[in-house]
């Protein structure tokens, strides 16, 4: 058999001993840039954590000042001017301006109107003291406040007149509605207790209209009313005075008018008759008051309401604390009562209506006391208590002495 030819080898020659070492050392360096490269994108994936900061030490801060006291609250009703400044005042004056007209003067009194008016003038009012300066309340027209704060050299010295009554003169400047500055020239002051109550002012005489006479004859009504009219009643006595009797005689609601007067000195002839009497009238109470009798003009008798003629009389006169009697439905009784100077027997007004009282007359006596007969004519049977007062003329709550009379009204 033929031998196979050999086939020549592929093997690389062996390297020589200085390339092997480049080449271990390239290896070497490849296997380094790859676990470099590595690691640089796992970083990129997720970054390192940063150390965190040491905390820094802040500096050492100064205590707080104290809290300052809070301001007072301004009173809402006070709207003087507040001052510019505080200490040191004022202590000279600004040279004199022109004098404040009348209509400046005005608007310088009226609430809400003449801001900036300006001049020399004289105000008056009371002195207040707020935040230790001296301010002037002045009331002015329509009964409104105005402030003005006072300055000048006398400023120190106002607040010593609080509450007094004081008057300013000087410059005068409203610089709000409601109030102003005055640089104080000269100035009087007065103690609440030394400035003189103002004079009554005296009520002007006047015609009074019938609706108010009407007032003046009705009980309870018309009190202080004063006067001149014509009034028309029945003249009576008590004691040496003469009384006009207007209406409700004979009951505790009696009103009546003490005359005075030279013309009601002569007037006793006519004592128990009805008169005219014109003059000033003064209703002191609901009761009664006074006349100044000007005029006197008699007038002619009354027809009694009620006739006796036809009528069956009972006559009681009065004697001690009480007294029985008897009467008829229908028909009269009379009952007779001796009077005290400044009093006058009345009975209530109620009873007056149950009983029947018709008349209350007035019966003078030239040699001994006036007495009063009151006439009856009582309607309804059965018994009754009559009460008589004898009670002050003007002032019928006022009682000295009672009379009961027990009566029995007989069918």
């Amino acid at each position: 058999m033929a031998k196979a030819k050999a086939r020549p080898s592929r093997a690389r020659p062996p390297a020589k001993k200085g390339s092997s070492r480049r080449l271990g050392l390239l290896r070497n360096a490849s296997k380094k840039l790859g676990r470099a490269a590595v690691r640089l994108a796992k970083a990129v994936k997720r970054p390192l954590a940063r150390p965190k900061p040491e905390p820094r030490k802040q500096p050492a801060q100064p205590a707080a000042p104290a809290a300052e006291p809070k301001a007072r609250p301004r009173d809402p009703t006070f709207l003087g001017p507040l001052p510019d400044k505080p200490l040191p005042r004022a202590t000279k004056l600004p040279p004199p301006g022109e004098a404040l007209t009348k209509r400046e003067m005005e608007q310088l009194l009226t609430a809400g109107v003449g801001r900036g008016v300006e001049g020399e003038g004289s105000l008056k009012g009371r002195l207040v003291v707020r935040d230790s300066f001296p301010y002037l309340h002045v009331i002015g027209r329509d009964k409104r406040e105005l402030w003005f704060l006072l300055q000048g050299p006398d400023q120190e010295v106002l607040p010593a007149y609080l509450d007094h009554k004081v008057s300013v003169t000087g410059l005068v400047r409203k610089t709000t509605n409601y109030g102003g500055t005055v640089e104080v020239r000269k100035y009087s002051a007065k103690r609440p207790d030394e400035v003189p109550a103002p004079a009554p002012e005296e009520q002007k005489l006047r015609y009074l209209s019938p609706g108010e006479v009407e007032q003046l004859c009705a009980a309870g009504m018309g009190a202080g009313m004063r006067g001149y009219c014509a009034l028309r009643g029945n003249l009576e006595m008590t004691g040496d005075d003469f009384i006009l009797v207007l209406s409700n005689a004979g009951t505790r609601q009696q009103v009546s008018f003490l005359l005075t007067g030279k013309l009601a000195r002569g007037l006793r002839k006519h004592v128990g008759q009805s008169v005219q009497v014109s003059g000033v009238v003064d209703k002191t109470s609901g009761w009664g008051g006074s006349v100044a009798v000007e005029a006197v003009e008699p007038r002619p008798m009354e027809h009694r309401a009620v006739s006796r003629d036809a009528m069956e009389l009972v006559h009681v006169e009065a004697s001690g604390h009480g007294s029985v009697a008897e009467a008829k439905v229908n028909h009269g009784l009379t009952v007779r009562l001796q009077e005290r100077a400044g009093y006058i027997w009345a009975i209530e007004p109620m009873t007056a209506k149950r009983v029947g009282l018709r008349e209350a007359n007035y019966e003078p006596r030239s040699g001994g006391p006036a007495t009063r007969e009151f006439f009856f004519t009582p309607r309804n049977p059965g018994g009754v208590e009559v009460e008589f007062f004898l009670a002050k003329v003007f002032a019928p709550a006022q009682v000295a002495r009672t009379f009961k009379l027990s009566l029995t009204v007989k069918p």
